[in-house]
């Protein structure tokens, strides 16, 4: 066995002090920041919901215009540049990022929710976070290590700030890195950052809400099997949207591509579209949608198609060139799918729409462990049996995709599918099991040989 280093508890003990003070420097910059860019989205979104059609037909094309102009003047045209993309910056850039583009995103968001783009707003906070988090690193010159866990700080204090989950968000903004692997070494300073963040947006006057959702105070199996069977609709919800958004994005690159339409045109488009659909689909389903959500959680009985018009609406304003986050409606489109189809399965609606909430971002995301953490800070601790088991239903439903692209697989979820692994979603190549195909192979023999007598 090999012998304790004397020196080994002081060099961690000076490891904790260490993040203690970084973290704590950048969760505070980060919730100061978030703080600021969400005092100006309170001003500018939810004002589109009872505004007459004609506004929206000026406001979303407009919006669009505004964002791709933003977008392709404000960018460096160089090859090398560095991307903004939190999980790159971690994954492949070793903590560095574009800091004097900092401002670029938290504008685009509030521009696309301002005119009533249907998107989040944790995105630009991530993207503050993670941002704030490189510079940061860059001032103090640290090395490449422990730049990446200083932006993965930065991006969990982020989402910390933005839902009032510290947990949650600390365990986020690690987990979404990898694709069935989690960093541990990252999670103390992820932590310390979110609460940092919070504790300083929560000062700062950012309002944050939690739910009393009426789950029973003694387990039931038979709950318990009904919210597996919520997550599992929940992991096929996830798979439409995640699918959808891919889909626009292609139809868009293939009008930029072969049709040459100007980049800033894109989004204007996808304005235009957007507006001919709110002739035919509520306003409600515009901007963050969080009415809608708060009435899911509430109870109130949900459209049976409400997640599909909310899925739609987000797949075309991202997928068109809009900037702004993708999880804020991830929870409303689980919300109202979990409430829609609770009382199919003999559930409350609000039992269904809470555990549907954290279901698709488990999915969606590949983040079971940061929303079954959730579930229990926004839900309270009788939620988290329910919880757990949809959330963990729905992270294998969706099966191998991804809202993130840039997002790595770490291990295969299932043990009759190979991936090749620490490539980004969408790069790796996926074949099923030897075993599956050897059985597979026998019963096809099988069937031959019956066949043929």
């Amino acid at each position: 066995m090999r012998r304790l280093n004397p020196l080994e508890p002081l060099v961690m003990l000076a490891t904790i002090v260490q993040w203690l003070f970084l973290a704590m420097i950048t969760g505070a910059l980060v919730g100061v920041f978030c703080s600021v860019f969400l005092r100006a989205l309170f001003l500018v979104e939810g004002r589109v919901y009872d505004v007459p059609w004609w506004w929206l037909a000026i406001l979303l094309p407009l919006g669009g215009l505004a964002n791709g102009l933003l977008f392709h003047y404000a960018y460096p045209r160089g090859r090398d540049q560095l991307s903004d993309e939190p999980i790159a910056a971690v994954n492949a850039q070793q903590g560095r990022m574009p800091v004097a583009t900092l401002w670029v995103k938290p504008v685009a968001a509030l521009i696309t929710l301002g005119c009533g783009g249907s998107a989040g707003k944790e995105g630009p906070c991530s993207h503050i976070g993670a941002s704030v988090a490189a510079g940061v690193g860059q001032v103090l010159r640290l090395n490449p290590e422990l730049r990446k866990r200083l932006v993965a700080c930065g991006v969990s204090a982020g989402f910390a700030s933005v839902f009032g989950t510290p947990i949650a968000g600390a365990i986020y903004g690690v987990e979404m890195l990898t694709i069935g692997r989690i960093r541990h070494d990252f999670l103390f300073p992820g932590i310390v950052a979110g609460v940092t963040a919070y504790v300083v947006s929560q000062r700062l006057g950012v309002p944050y809400e939690r739910y009393i959702i009426p789950f029973y105070a003694e387990f039931t199996t038979l709950l318990f099997l009904k919210t597996v069977a919520i997550g599992i609709l929940c992991g096929v919800v996830a798979s439409w949207f995640v699918e959808l958004i891919r889909l626009v994005r292609l139809v868009f690159a293939w009008l930029h591509q072969r049709l040459h339409v100007w980049c800033p045109l894109l989004p204007f488009l996808g304005g235009v579209v957007l507006a001919a659909l709110m002739t035919v689909l509520p306003s409600d389903y515009l901007g963050l949608s969080l009415p809608v959500m708060d009435r899911a959680l509430q109870g109130e009985t949900m459209p049976y198609l409400g997640f599909a018009w909310k899925i739609l609406l987000v797949a075309i304003t991202l997928g068109s060139g809009f900037y702004a986050g993708i999880v804020t409606p991830q929870f409303v489109i689980g919300a109202v799918a979990g409430g829609a189809f609770a009382p199919l399965l003999g559930l409350q609606p609000a039992q269904g729409a809470a555990v549907g909430f954290v279901a698709v971002v488990a999915s969606a995301s590949n983040t079971p462990v940061a929303a079954v953490i959730m579930g229990v800070e926004l839900f309270g601790a009788g939620s988290l049996l329910y919880v757990a088991g949809a959330c963990a239903a729905a992270y294998l439903m969706i099966g191998h995709r991804s809202v993130y692209p840039a997002q790595e697989l770490g291990y295969s979820k299932s043990t009759w599918i190979v991936a090749a692994p620490n490539l980004p979603v969408g790069q790796e190549k996926l074949q099923l099991s030897y075993g599956l195909l050897r059985w597979w192979g026998r019963k096809l023999r099988q069937r031959s040989s019956r066949d043929r007598r």
